[in-house]
């Protein structure tokens, strides 16, 4: 007599599953949070949450550099310059006006480092994104992940930096709890900027045109003084640049000068950041897919 047959595997079993076996286990609760699975994009920021859980020096230096930048600005140059017109013209101490400017600053810097020089390691010396895009995570998936572990990053420095301003009394008014989304916001638009501009280097050498950028950025976006101090024709530059819109939300916010205007700047990052991603998306397509 021979042995009964054993039952195929249907056409939706599993590879390599025993059909006796009973339906494949569910993912751990980890990946269950969200319907299904994790979207490609945050299975990016997981991964570069695990390689950072050791590195520990980072975020050391995230709690303690707000404090030396305001206490050096407070103690130092604040007691030489004195007050300084703020948002709407009311007089303001000098470290109370240049705090919500570093803080912007410092979402431009953190963004711009992640997405152009961590960036550009990955994907020229790493090849970590040949590896991602062996999986089914496509381009545009590597983009918003890297993107989006700049914004975590920035926004964990945000919120220390904002410690750091109440802690010395240097905020003004319950707005500034705004200050920590809109420095996400400015790490959005450089980070997206800067992530499409590396895509287009060949070597280090190239990054010297990074700061290029950022450096007159950093010192003529109106985070030390105030726009009416610049000659006209450089006024109307900077008030053109992309910091400034930082710089004049995180000041108008700390300082409790809310209203309309303030949705400009809004959108001229939010659209800077959408283009950004637009343009390293179908570069990066262009560089890793054959």
């Amino acid at each position: 007599m021979s042995a009964p047959e054993r039952p195929q595997p249907g056409p939706d079993a599993v590879v390599g599953s025993d059909p006796a076996a009973g339906p494949a286990p569910e993912p751990p609760a980890r990946w269950r949070w969200l319907p299904g699975t994790l979207p490609g994009p945050l299975r990016l920021v997981e991964r570069n949450a695990v390689a950072y859980r050791r590195s520990w020096s980072p975020w050391v230096a995230v709690a303690v550099e707000p404090l030396l930048y305001l206490l050096s600005i407070g103690i130092g140059v604040g007691a030489l310059v004195g007050d300084l017109p703020g948002p709407g013209g009311q007089p303001v101490p000098y470290e109370q006006f240049v705090a919500p400017g570093l803080l912007a600053a410092a979402a431009m810097n953190g963004a711009a480092f992640d997405t152009t020089w961590g960036f550009f390691v990955k994907l020229k010396y790493f090849r970590h994104y040949d590896a991602v895009l062996a999986t089914p995570l496509g381009p545009a998936d590597v983009v918003r992940g890297e993107v989006g572990w700049a914004l975590a990053r920035n926004a964990v420095y945000a919120g220390a930096f904002l410690v750091a301003m109440v802690l010395l009394g240097l905020v003004a008014s319950w707005w500034a709890l705004l200050a920590v989304p809109v420095a996400v916001l400015i790490a959005f638009a450089f980070g997206s900027i800067g992530m499409a501009g590396s895509s287009f280097m060949r070597s280090f050498v190239d990054f010297d045109l990074v700061n290029l950028v950022i450096l007159p950025l950093f010192l003529f976006s109106a985070v030390f003084f105030p726009l009416d101090r610049y000659p006209d024709g450089v006024a109307a530059v900077v008030a053109l640049t992309p910091l400034y819109q930082g710089v004049l939300l995180e000041r108008s916010l700390v300082l409790g000068d809310v209203g309309g205007h303030l949705l400009v700047p809004v959108a001229y990052l939010v659209v800077m950041g959408l283009i950004g991603q637009r343009v390293a998306v179908r570069r990066l397509g262009r560089l890793l897919l054959p």
